[in-house]
């Protein structure tokens, strides 16, 4: 199988290439700035000698966007909004002039198309699309709008031979340096890993091996279309969840963190605190319905994996000899 991945030298788009290059399939990335051999130059908005390799192809998931890993100035969210658009229209344009279109197009999107809530879980069908909840930022609204048209791109574009999913992922938590987890890891070892304005703000999560068996699953299911929530089964409040992170890594406190703290902190990240104090309270209903069954389904053994897949080999011996003297 022909696999090619628009913007796929992030952290996502690495835990795909890695997991599907080993198991046998052709991974071919786009990417501004290639490296390797099967890594091939697009700027994201025009089509170019890259939409060849998009001709004959069995599967394309576009990845491409600017990171949310950013302060939110107009400039960034302007970015974010035009990067992923871009990106998905020029996708789309590829796959229509294809004389052999791939079956399946896989667009990312994002779960923070969802409303900012605690009361009740958003799935497909009722969960409630965010953008004009009371009491938050403005500026929420616009990360809504970011993520409307990125999947209304992919939705507009004339591609009737080419089956069409809108990935509303959840945050990927795997243990490669730099993602979300190795961030949050950070945070709970230096004893910072605590409630963040009260912390009852809802986590969605996926872990890593999930995220790759759902792409695999929607990739051989061909009756699933449209957006499809990518989030394991059991969201929790942040207070709970950065409590089973610290556990995993055996840290036995976390200071908490008011509204003004947490301002500071991601000003010091060079992040923003949505990332931080929306409750994205997201469940996978359509996988779950399709059939698909999770390996980490629950945030405590999802946690205890990736830390011991983190920690340096023979981290756990030293530590039990040392107890043992």
């Amino acid at each position: 199988m022909k696999v090619v991945i628009p913007g796929g030298t992030g952290q996502v788009g690495t835990i795909l290439d890695r997991a599907l290059t080993a198991e046998g399939h052709d991974v071919v990335v786009l990417t501004r700035s290639p490296r390797g051999q099967r890594q091939i130059r697009w700027d994201g908005s025009t089509l170019g000698d890259w939409a060849a390799e998009i001709d004959g192809s069995d599967v394309v998931i576009n990845l491409a966007g600017r990171s949310v890993s950013c302060r939110y100035t107009r400039e960034n969210l302007e970015a974010m909004m035009s990067s992923r658009v871009e990106s998905a229209r020029v996708v789309g344009d590829a796959i229509a002039a294809a004389a052999r279109p791939p079956q399946v197009w896989l667009q990312m999107s994002t779960a923070t198309i969802y409303a900012h809530r605690f009361d009740a879980p958003n799935d497909e069908v009722g969960g409630l699309i965010g953008g004009h909840e009371p009491g938050v930022p403005g500026y929420w609204s616009y990360s809504v709008e970011i993520a409307r048209n990125w999947e209304a791109a992919q939705e507009q574009a004339a591609t009737p031979h080419t089956r069409k999913v809108a990935l509303r992922s959840a945050m990927v938590m795997s243990p490669d340096r730099g993602g979300v987890f190795d961030v949050l890891s950070r945070l709970a070892r230096l004893g910072l890993g605590g409630p963040v304005a009260g912390g009852r703000q809802f986590v969605s999560w996926i872990h890593d091996h999930d995220f790759v068996r759902a792409v695999r699953f929607l990739i051989e299911r061909d009756d699933l279309t449209g957006p499809v929530n990518l989030a394991a089964p059991t969201p929790l409040p942040q207070r709970e969840f950065m409590r089973e992170l610290r556990s995993a890594w055996r840290i036995p406190f976390g200071l908490p963190a008011t509204r003004q703290m947490a301002e500071v902190g991601a000003f010091a990240l060079r992040s923003d605190t949505e990332l931080l104090l929306k409750s994205r309270r997201v469940v996978p209903g359509r996988l779950t319905a399709a059939g698909l069954t999770f390996e980490h389904p629950q945030w405590r053994s999802a946690a205890a994996d990736l830390v011991a897949r983190r920690r340096p080999a023979g981290q756990d011996r030293r530590a039990v000899s040392s107890a043992a003297r």
